[in-house]
């Protein structure tokens, strides 16, 4: 398997819980390196743009105004087959559905206060990386 980099947030509603640090450990328990990382206060403008993709959704607006509504910690997490790797940590994006030892069952309330995100693919991985951080900010992790 090879060595991929991936997005990951820590959103707003598990900042506000002061979970950072809980998952920021699981982060590390279970082999990611961390690439680049950074605590964030999105504006509109940035969070609109990265979940552009979204836009004609009816819920567009208020997934901007939970994204901006406080600090989020964004980060590059690095490891093998990192995008699944980090996906099937997460759990699934419904937190009440999460199965037990996944992010989401600990961490998330709701669909939408469900912790963390990860990128989907590696295109997503490379926008999402890219709307974030410049190139000096990420470092090799391995």
């Amino acid at each position: 398997m090879a060595t991929e980099r991936t997005l990951a947030i820590i959103k707003p509603d598990a900042v506000a819980a002061n979970a950072t640090g809980p998952i920021l450990a699981i982060i590390a328990e279970n082999g990611f390196r961390i690439a680049a990382l950074k605590m964030i206060h999105m504006s509109r403008e940035q969070a609109a743009g990265f979940y552009a993709v979204h836009r004609e959704r009816p819920f567009f607006g208020e997934l901007v105004d939970f994204m901006t509504g406080g600090p989020a910690v964004v980060m590059i997490l690095q490891a093998d087959g990192a995008i699944k790797k980090w996906r099937d940590l997460m759990g699934p994006t419904n937190s009440l559905q999460a199965p037990a030892g996944t992010i989401r069952n600990k961490f998330g309330k709701s669909l939408q206060c469900n912790a963390v995100h990860g990128s989907d693919a590696p295109e997503t991985a490379a926008f999402e990386t890219s709307h974030f951080f410049g190139g000096i900010e990420v470092v090799n992790a391995g």
